[in-house]
């Protein structure tokens, strides 16, 4: 059942899907159709989920279910796992990705690195404390409210720009 996102609670189970690159608008069209399309008939234990999605940045799928009313399973969170991982080939971008780091670069576009490349960005002084950054590790529409994003300094991030010289 979709649900308006802005209408769930603070609790509600979310998982962030970070793509990337940039999806342009027929991509971007393409994606939300089929998670609107999955998210309607979504189900666990054949009981309805109260869910909604949220799109961001051109970069940011975040699925959200409502666990007051009913939660997801594990065979319902990996139904949602395969429906996008399908997706991928269609598109030609990776919606599931892992140990990326997303960030906003000096000329305003959403970037991802690796860890490393990220803290080598850090040292030679591409990114620093006043960095925007993203992090798909929230778990409940809480955490993403206040903290999906936020200064590299205010966040787990800020453990990758310690090695700068200074």
């Amino acid at each position: 059942m979709l649900t308006p996102f802005d209408q769930l609670p603070d609790s509600a189970r979310v998982w962030v899907y970070g793509v990337d690159r940039e999806l342009d608008g027929s991509e971007k069209s393409k994606l939300l159709d089929e998670v609107d399309n999955y998210l309607r008939d979504w189900k666990a234990h054949e009981v309805p989920l109260s869910a909604a999605r949220d799109w961001r940045d051109d970069h940011f799928l975040t699925i959200a279910v409502d666990q007051e009313r009913a939660g997801a399973s594990g065979c319902s969170i990996d139904g949602l796992f395969r429906t996008l991982k399908s997706f991928e080939k269609e598109i030609h971008a990776a919606i599931i990705t892992s140990g990326l780091i997303f960030f906003r670069g000096k000329d305003g576009g959403i970037r991802s690195v690796s860890r490393d490349e990220f803290t080598k960005l850090a040292a030679a002084g591409d990114v620093d404390g006043d960095t925007e950054v993203f992090d798909p590790s929230v778990t409940t529409l809480g955490e993403w409210r206040s903290r999906f994003t936020s200064r590299a300094a205010d966040s787990w991030h800020g453990s990758l720009l310690a090695t700068r010289a200074g």
